[in-house]
C-alpha cells in the first residue's frame, strides 16, 4: 500500500475525536481525509443532528476543501468509529460525481486499510445518472 493511504488515515483518525455538541448534536464518529489534485489534504467529521441536518465526514472534507479554493479530488479516506474504513455513502458519492464530472470515474478510495484495498469512484458508482 502507498504510503499516502497512511498519511490520509492518520490525518483522518487525528481529529475523529467522537464528542456531543449539546442534547441534539454529536460530531466526530466518522473522520475523513481526501487528498485534492494538488496534493493538498482535508479533513472532516460527521455531524449528526436530532433534526437530520448533519453531514457525513467525506462531505465536510470536501467542503473544506473547496473554501480553501480547489475543487478536485484525487484520494478519499473514511474512518468508521471502530477505527476500520470504509465507503463514502450515496449523497457523498453523488457530490463528488457533481463536483468532478468528467473525472469522477478516477477518484480512489480505500475500501480497507488493514487489507490495503482501493477501489475507483467509477467502480463504486460505474452508471452516474447524469
Amino acid at each position: 500500500m502507498e504510503q499516502i493511504w497512511k498519511t490520509l488515515y492518520d490525518a483522518a483518525k487525528a481529529v475523529q475525536n467522537p464528542r456531543a455538541i449539546s442534547g441534539y448534536v454529536e460530531a466526530g464518529g466518522v473522520a475523513a481525509a481526501i487528498e485534492s489534485s494538488s496534493g493538498r489534504i482535508y479533513t472532516g467529521v460527521c455531524v449528526d443532528t436530532a433534526c437530520t441536518l448533519g453531514i457525513c465526514a467525506e462531505r465536510n472534507a470536501i467542503f473544506n476543501m473547496i473554501t480553501n479554493g480547489e475543487g478536485e479530488i484525487r484520494r478519499v479516506v473514511a474512518v468508521m468509529p471502530d477505527g476500520r474504513t470504509g465507503a463514502p455513502c450515496g449523497a457523498c458519492r453523488e457530490l463528488m460525481c457533481q463536483l468532478m464530472p468528467q473525472t469522477y470515474r478516477d477518484v480512489e478510495i480505500l475500501l480497507d486499510y488493514e487489507d490495503g484495498r482501493v477501489v475507483t469512484l467509477g467502480e463504486l458508482t460505474p452508471e452516474w445518472w447524469i
